[in-house]
């Protein structure tokens, strides 16, 4: 099997927030791979890596950092491949917002799609999306996942009915 998306993180410790990426892959049945890569402490192999990431079929990076998080934009620097950054809390964090700072403010002609702090969960969705733009079964299938996703609020109103309160008028 031939991954289509890569997941890279700067530490293992990023490894919480980036399983839920890997859970929607995983629920979708994208291939995939997972490594961790630091652009600080390897850049070499993350130059390496970013390069050739699309010969080896490579299609969306997802690219989670804590700190100063330079791991995505150094990978959309060297990549062709759509690069979607999660920032990441961490032991070095300024409660975050450095890692969301350093992955969202990229300069002109090195995007990275950055998505909320701690998202893992909204890159593997964002990547399948990206995928299912020249895939007709997996949009469908994303399609399918936003109406549970639709169902689940519209059932948690109906349940919420239920629930009384003297001046409650719904």
């Amino acid at each position: 099997m031939i991954p289509k998306v890569s997941i890279i993180m700067g530490s293992i410790s990023d490894m919480p927030v980036m399983q839920e990426a890997a859970k929607i892959l995983n629920e979708f049945k994208i291939p995939f791979e997972i490594n961790a890569l630091s652009a600080h402490r390897v850049p070499e192999q993350v130059a390496e890596f970013a390069k050739n990431a699309h010969t080896r079929g490579i299609r969306v990076i997802i690219a989670g950092a804590g700190g100063a998080a330079h791991l995505p934009g150094v990978v959309a620097a060297f990549s062709p491949v759509p690069v979607i950054g999660v920032p990441c809390r961490s032991s070095i964090s300024i409660d975050g917002w450095d890692s969301v700072l350093s992955i969202l403010q990229m300069p002109p002609g090195i995007p990275v799609a950055t998505v909320a702090l701690d998202g893992g969960q909204n890159a593997g969705i964002l990547a399948v999306q990206i995928l299912a733009a020249g895939n007709d079964e997996l949009l469908k299938r994303i399609i399918d996942f936003k109406e549970q996703l639709k169902n689940k609020i519209l059932k948690v109103n109906q349940e919420l009915k239920d629930i009384r309160f003297e001046y409650k008028t719904n």
